[in-house]
């Protein structure tokens, strides 16, 4: 098979428009665009060809795309072991791992193969394989649906990891995870697919889309990092904080591996305090590597120790306790008032 790139369609008048959809459509639409711009692009997961997968991201692809769609069985080692293959031999895979406590049968294709061949290769060899996981909790699932494992990954060298937290960087985030020449590890809120914003569907990708922390509110007292399904919090506790008196800078960081130190740093020494926040573990989390990377480069400018907000140190609790282990809007600004305690 000749494997060519299909001209983007002409876009109108209301394709330019700003449009208030929601995470999971802007996602939806991400792929459509993706898909007709590059024929390379196909599509792997389960249930995600006429059910349009469980949160419905992938809906009318395969109507318009018809086998470049492909439900696959029940096994997400063989999910990703056919993407290395299709990218191997030219094709771009996106694969759909249903959700986040799945993907660890993959663990190894993931880990020893899509993120090692670029090297193993001396640069020869590259796969441009997108996977995309649903993840954190809040949905009141059962065991298994409702993990945080960033970390896995990010300690994972060749891999780049990213957390879409809104509807326009969820839809610009994912065309630049598909076109990027790296595998991406893409995260998406679950308990987020259903909020609405306005999205812009014709804006230009940047080429940096992957690589860059965003200032979401600009605050004077505290940074309060956060990504994925965290970052709705952090935004809401700067609201509350606002009403007391103190300033909260809010940094959606975006691209958890690499990470943005420029934004970071740049946020901590404007500040001096910083607060990390997310729904992972604390215990050799993220957050962990977020508090000593400000630590060594802002040490001088500090004005209190990091403090990190997360999950505790237990396996994902069952539906009803998952309110007592996820980080709230109490935990945020406790910490807070930790940090600017005299």
């Amino acid at each position: 098979m000749t494997i060519t790139a299909v001209a983007a369609p002409a876009r109108n008048a209301a394709q330019n428009k700003a449009t208030k959809i929601t995470l999971g459509r802007a996602l939806n639409e991400g792929l459509r665009q993706a898909m007709r711009d590059d024929e390379r692009v196909v599509l792997l997961g389960e249930d995600i060809g006429s059910l349009g997968g469980v949160f419905r991201v992938t809906d009318g692809l395969a109507a318009e795309f018809g086998d470049r769609v492909v439900d696959t069985p029940l096994a997400e080692s063989g999910i990703i072991g056919t993407a290395i293959g299709l990218a191997l031999r030219g094709y771009r895979p996106v694969c759909e791992i249903q959700f986040d406590g799945f993907v660890y049968p993959a663990f190894d294709q993931i880990v020893s193969q899509l993120a090692k061949m670029r090297a193993r290769s001396r640069g020869l060899l590259g796969l441009p394989v997108t996977i995309r996981i649903p993840v954190g909790g809040g949905i009141g699932a059962v065991e298994h649906h409702s993990e945080s494992n960033e970390a896995y990954f990010c300690h994972t060298a060749g891999l780049r990891v990213v957390a879409c937290a809104h509807p326009q960087d969820a839809h610009d985030m994912l065309r630049a995870a598909i076109a990027c020449d790296d595998p991406v590890i893409f995260y998406e809120p679950k308990r987020r697919y259903w909020d609405k914003a306005e999205v812009d569907l014709g804006r230009p990708v940047d080429s940096d889309t992957l690589e860059r922390a965003h200032v979401l509110r600009e605050g004077t007292d505290v940074t309060v990092v956060a990504y994925g399904p965290t970052v709705a919090l952090a935004l809401n506790a700067a609201d509350v904080a606002a009403s007391e008196g103190r300033s909260l800078e809010v940094l959606d960081l975006r691209a958890l591996s690499p990470l943005d130190t420029t934004e970071l740093c740049r946020s901590a020494v404007k500040t001096g305090r910083v607060v990390v926040v997310h729904e992972a573990p604390v215990n050799v989390g993220l957050g962990a590597e977020i508090a000593a990377t400000v630590m060594q480069h802002c040490f001088y400018d500090l004005q209190a120790p990091v403090e990190r907000v997360g999950g505790y140190n237990t396996p994902y609790p069952p539906a009803r306790a998952e309110d007592d282990y996820l980080p709230d809007l109490d935990r945020v600004l406790d910490a807070v008032d930790r940090v600017c305690a005299p």
